[in-house]
């Protein structure tokens, strides 16, 4: 693990309090005294600031950032000061409840994420909004999507790392069977099952086994097969297993390139990642598109919201 955040050796969190109290107090905010002070600690470090300044101001710190801060600046320090389970949580309800479902974030989210801690988000979500994460997913989604999302919020993929070259010989047969050979149509529920439950080095081996027999990628069947979200969804899926580091750096250049950015998901993948590979996916990012992260978003956003993302990735 190689992150770009680490926790502040000489923290006070009595002293940060006064000086965020400090930095709020008369006409406008003073934010690079904001940015200074939240971008140097980690998570657990500014939720004790937090905590803090509760108990000696009697008020609630990310209520004052809200108030204080506006748009992508404001988003990306609330983003900081969240803790990690409950930011996911939150962002599984934005993709969710926003105006069409945002599935490339649910696949993220639920992908890049181990057993327990999907477990721990789709609690926290139910904690949040009264209702399950399987619900919400099944009552925005449909079909082929519906239940692969379902599939990965369960929680239940093995996590064992053995890889067995017979079952990874069956398995690609049995997904060749169901999809490319099938007469007519697709068998969705072998790719879910496969997908959804195999250990990662167990999957990745499938794909291997996959190509070795047909002589084209598991990419390319998911292409010829599915269509639409349920493509798109299960493509996204297959770069996640592959490589991690190298799919994370891929949404981070999609989430800047083409009109506009997609501000919530380069705010989500730089705060969530930074206090574990944030450093390793800067160099896949700059291996992969020949320019730095941090140029590539000092490029594509601006002011205050652009120095803290800066200051995070480091």
């Amino acid at each position: 693990m190689a992150p770009t955040v680490h926790p502040y050796e000489d923290f006070n969190d009595e002293e940060d309090a006064k000086a965020l109290k400090q930095a709020f107090k008369g006409f406008g905010t003073d934010e690079d005294a904001v940015i200074e002070i939240l971008t140097k600690c980690s998570n657990e470090q500014r939720r004790e600031i937090a905590t803090r300044f509760k108990t000696m101001y009697g008020k609630d710190l990310i209520k004052e950032l809200k108030s204080e801060l506006r748009g992508n600046f404001e988003d990306v320090m609330v983003a900081l000061m969240t803790e990690p389970i409950e930011f996911q949580a939150k962002q599984l309800h934005k993709a969710i409840s926003g105006l069409g479902t945002d599935e490339n974030t649910l696949v993220e989210i639920l992908g890049v994420h181990n057993n327990e801690e999907v477990v721990k988000i789709a609690q926290a979500y139910e904690g949040l909004y009264q209702r399950s994460l399987e619900s919400d997913i099944k009552g925005d989604t449909s079909g082929t999507l519906k239940r692969l999302l379902v599939g990965l919020s369960t929680g239940c993929r093995d996590e064992s790392d053995i890889v067995d070259e017979d079952a990874a010989f069956k398995d690609a047969q049995d997904l060749l069977q169901a999809g490319e050979l099938l007469f007519a149509g697709t068998e969705e529920s072998v790719f879910n099952s496969v997908f959804c439950q195999r250990n990662l080095p167990q999957l990745r081996r499938v794909f291997d086994k996959y190509e070795e027999i047909v002589g084209h990628s598991i990419e390319k069947a998911i292409e010829n097969e599915f269509s639409g979200t349920a493509r798109d969804a299960m493509l996204q899926l297959i770069s996640c297993v592959r490589d991690k580091i190298s799919y994370l750096a891929k949404r981070l250049h999609d989430s800047m390139s083409g009109i506009g950015t997609d501000d919530r998901t380069l705010i989500r993948i730089v705060v969530s990642r930074s206090e574990i590979d944030l450093q390793e996916i800067k160099e896949e990012f700059e291996k992969l598109y020949g320019i730095t992260l941090a140029e590539r978003i000092a490029d594509d956003t601006s002011g205050d919201y652009k120095k803290a993302l800066l200051m995070i990735v480091g």
